[in-house]
């Protein structure tokens, strides 16, 4: 059975928020082995752009495979 929109989006925004999380841990982590040193609010800054573009694209992705799936492709 196929998501209904309201589903897509729900996962795409959980699935993004888990992201979000890793993502600022991460830049703290390995920004600083390449000499960058950022702070809080610049890794959050940078942190909501990529996920405004991740929910994008998370939620256009699955939408996409929803209908080759019932077209019958995969």
């Amino acid at each position: 059975m196929s998501q209904t929109r309201r589903q897509s989006l729900i996962e795409a925004v959980i699935n993004i928020v888990v992201g979000f999380g890793i993502n600022t841990a991460l830049n703290f982590t390995v920004f600083p082995l390449f000499g960058w040193h950022i702070s809080l609010q610049q890794n959050i800054a940078l942190g909501v752009i990529y996920t405004l573009v991740s929910i994008v694209r998370s939620c256009c992705l699955r939408r996409v495979f929803n209908r080759l799936h019932r077209a019958h492709v995969f």
